[in-house]
């Protein structure tokens, strides 16, 4: 369902610009860079350590953990899924253009 993943954007940028005490993203996001950097960091070793050693489902937890800290990041730096879309079909223009292709 990676449909979801503009509508939770789209929920993380309403908690930056409407705080709620009561909700994780609002405190994340007031932290500040710092404290949401390194969840990601935390949830990334986590999902690798899941990816080779844990079982389906654990996996999909670490890794939709990484997911949601990586858009709180992007949200913090201004930065949206469009922004890496872009970014992505850049890097994969056939042959010949400006992109490197991977």
């Amino acid at each position: 369902m990676a449909d979801f993943l503009p509508t939770l954007e789209g929920i993380i940028a309403a908690r930056k610009a409407h705080p709620d005490a009561a909700s994780y993203t609002s405190r994340l996001l007031t932290e500040g860079l710092p404290r949401i950097a390194q969840k990601v960091g935390e949830e990334a070793v986590e999902s690798v350590v899941a990816a080779l050693a844990q079982h389906r489902e654990s996996q999909i937890a670490e890794i939709s953990d990484l997911f949601y800290h990586t858009l709180v990041m992007m949200a913090a730096l201004d930065l949206t899924l469009d922004d890496i879309g872009e970014e992505l079909a850049r890097r994969h223009q056939p042959s010949g253009s400006s992109g490197s292709r991977k």
